[in-house]
């Protein structure tokens, strides 16, 4: 992802008042709320609420994208089926450091 990119998440973040980090239920839960304050049909709507309320329906369309394209695999044929390294997790310790030196022969450790 570029920083234009980013640059566009973050706009949209501010857009809905969310933290940092927040999950899909509270992307949701600000875009209802903010929704039902800057609609334009609604009889207290502020001046210029079709306006805020299509900056809300971008920002909120956008992070439903970014969330929808960057999904992680739950299952491993899917991960395997990414290209993800699956290892269990003593083959994930061989793969980075080799042997185990703690149950090797004590003879052969290093101290």
């Amino acid at each position: 992802m570029n920083a234009k990119e980013w640059q566009a998440i973050e706009r949209a973040r501010e857009v809905l008042r969310l933290p940092e980090r927040a999950n899909l239920a509270e992307i949701k839960r600000n875009y209802r709320h903010l929704s039902k304050q800057y609609h334009p049909d609604a009889a207290a709507g502020p001046e210029g609420a079709s306006e805020q309320m299509y900056l809300i329906t971008a920002a909120y369309e956008l992070l439903m994208r970014y969330c929808n394209e960057y999904r992680f695999p739950l299952s491993r044929e899917d991960a395997e089926n990414a290209g993800l390294d699956i290892y269990d997790p003593e083959d994930w310790w061989q793969v980075r450091f080799g042997q185990d030196l703690m149950w090797s022969d004590r003879k052969t450790r290093r101290r």
